[in-house]
């Protein structure tokens, strides 16, 4: 069991700033950037490595979601970036599909 899903469960307190049936969002612990939420699906999907066609609705949602919650956010205007790591080399430390939404501040590239 990864640490989003003791999140899912409620298990792990966390400042949610988004929920609903197929996905939560909630500010990140070690933020990057003023702003840093993490989108996570509530089905458990190891990384985008796993991803499925039938998974491409969910994935959708997560799409149309992590836009909304940036507008809800105030990051819209100025821009942010969205994020996810894919396994080790890609940076991935919990093995939960979960997309990093940064902003707030110019971000710079390339990230590391």
């Amino acid at each position: 069991m990864t640490i989003f899903t003791k999140i899912l469960k409620k298990e792990v307190p966390v400042d949610v700033v988004y929920e609903d049936d197929l996905c939560m969002a909630f500010r990140d612990i070690h933020p990057q950037a003023p702003t840093h939420v993490l989108v996570i699906p509530r089905k458990e999907i190891p990384s985008m490595a796993e991803i499925r066609p039938d998974d491409a609705v969910l994935l959708g949602h997560l799409m149309i979601k992590i836009t909304e919650i940036a507008a809800k956010l105030g990051l819209a205007e100025d821009g942010y970036r969205v994020v996810t790591n894919v396994r080790a080399f890609g940076g991935q430390t919990v093995n939960h599909l979960h997309f990093h939404v940064l902003g707030g501040r110019p971000l710079s590239w390339p990230p590391g």
